[in-house]
């Protein structure tokens, strides 16, 4: 009776106390922030919003570099045409907006950990940022898959201007065509 009382006792002892002993699974690791501006590859079309001066446009999305980049193409065709580059950099995510002014402006995104990421200033190529007018801030706000805003916030003498660049973008979808033998 002794041997089995211990060998009861031996064994409530090597369960785990709780389920806090359990062994767990460790959690999946979280997708690169590069891989949701990825997720926007191809046409989209959009307007200005909030009575802003952005006329209404077509911009694409092309993952490039062997999958390293992401290119904006904002404005194609036009005088206005300007293109924004986003890639890795360890961690996080930066871009360099390549204006129409010749001013190219740096920015690094901070995850909000929500449906919006935010890029604030990080450094001017070919202007200096005190004097010179450029893009100095801007946000995503991912509406689901097909729609999202964005947000440009320019600056001028070093500070704030009025002028902010608001599109509402939705994915162009194109149908697929139906094909249909000739008649014979």
């Amino acid at each position: 009776m002794r041997r089995l009382i211990a060998t009861v006792l031996l064994a409530a002892l090597a369960l785990p106390v709780s389920a806090h002993d359990a062994p767990t699974a460790p959690a999946a690791a979280k997708p690169h922030l590069l891989e949701r501006f990825k997720s926007l590859a191809g046409e989209w079309s959009g307007a200005g919003l909030d009575g802003n001066s952005m006329p209404d446009t077509n911009v694409s999305y092309t993952v490039t570099a062997g999958g390293n980049a992401v290119e904006e193409l904002l404005f194609p065709g036009t005088s206005h045409e300007m293109r924004t580059l986003y890639v890795r950099d360890g961690d996080d995510v930066v871009l360099v907006h390549f204006c129409a002014s010749g001013h190219h402006p740096k920015m690094r995104a901070r995850d909000t950990g929500g449906d919006r990421v935010v890029f604030d200033y990080d450094g001017a190529i070919n202007f200096d940022p005190a004097k010179a007018g450029h893009m100095h801030d801007a946000s995503f706000t991912f509406l689901g898959p097909d729609e999202l805003t964005t947000r440009w916030q320019f600056w001028d003498g070093g500070k704030p201007s009025e002028h902010v660049a608001n599109l509402h973008l939705k994915r162009v979808v194109i149908e697929p065509m139906e094909l249909v033998d000739p008649p014979r």
